[in-house]
């Protein structure tokens, strides 16, 4: 007895979920939304159900559905390649601008140094000794300076 009481009410509200949704306008223009509309009612459909409505194949979905399993695999792997690729080319891309960025302003800061007249020392690479740059040194590092700057600060 049970199992056909519960069997009624599953049918009931199955058959009330797959209902439409109507616009129900009154008489002093006040604008409801019901299953049914009161009485003295206009009613107008709004083109809402509660289940969508099927979707018509279009000649590419035909043909998704008659692609096997390995032809979607293989399409999908090649989407990631494609995709890993692009990836990987934004980072690289990426760590050249942080690189060049970084060579920007160490360049930027030699040749602020070397401009204030700040006393700049050089590691003799014979003797492994701190050297002072002298007069005429300071010019030429002061060239190498700007054209740093200007090869990497584009």
């Amino acid at each position: 007895m049970r199992s056909i009481i519960a069997a009624i009410v599953v049918t009931l509200f199955a058959t009330t979920a797959h209902g439409q949704l109507l616009k129900c306008v009154g008489k002093d223009g006040r604008v409801e939304y019901a299953a049914q509309c009161p009485a003295g009612t206009k009613e107008l459909a709004t083109g809402i159900r509660s289940s969508p409505a099927p979707v018509a194949p279009a000649g590419g979905a035909a043909a998704t559905k008659s692609q096997s399993l390995a032809e979607r695999d293989a399409e999908f792997r090649k989407r990631q390649a494609e995709k890993a690729a692009a990836e990987a080319k934004d980072a690289k891309k990426s760590a050249e601008e942080a690189q060049r960025r970084r060579a920007c302003d160490d360049a930027r800061a030699h040749l602020k140094n070397l401009q204030s007249g700040n006393r700049v020392v050089k590691v003799d690479p014979k003797t492994g000794e701190r050297v002072f740059l002298e007069d005429a040194q300071y010019a030429g590092e002061t060239a190498d300076a700007r054209r740093m700057v200007d090869a990497n600060c584009k």
